[in-house]
């Protein structure tokens, strides 16, 4: 006698597709959510570096970095850091700034994340 196996079924069913889908979809927003928060704090970062090795503000006044980080952070569009919230302070003769601040992101309804970044120009 010649018996057929049965077939087995194979992938995922519709409630798994849906299920995995609608996980997709939480993580993508999530994500979109947190991307801007995420790049300000990496120009902020970036804008530290670039002051802190630029050879014309090894010397300068503390006023004068804050009006340096001024004008890059109108033209970055930075909007988290504002020049007075800069502490600067020179750490084995380098010159290093950095700052602390918070971004409240909104999630759903009244859920929302709170990110603390510390972008420092110290590697």
């Amino acid at each position: 006698m010649n018996q057929a196996m049965p077939a087995t079924q194979r992938g995922i069913g519709f409630s798994g597709f849906i299920f995995g889908a609608f996980l997709l979809v939480m993580v993508s927003m999530l994500a979109f959510k947190l991307i801007p928060a995420y790049m300000e704090y990496q120009k902020i970062k970036n804008t530290f570096v670039v002051l802190a090795t630029d050879l014309e503000m090894q010397k300068a006044s503390p006023r004068e970095l804050q009006l340096a980080f001024g004008k890059r952070a109108d033209i970055d569009d930075i909007h988290a850091v504002k020049a007075e919230d800069i502490e600067i302070s020179n750490e084995g003769g380098k010159l290093v700034l950095s700052a602390s601040y918070s971004v409240k992101v909104p999630l759903v309804a009244n859920i929302s994340l709170f990110l603390d970044f510390n972008p420092s120009s110290a590697k």
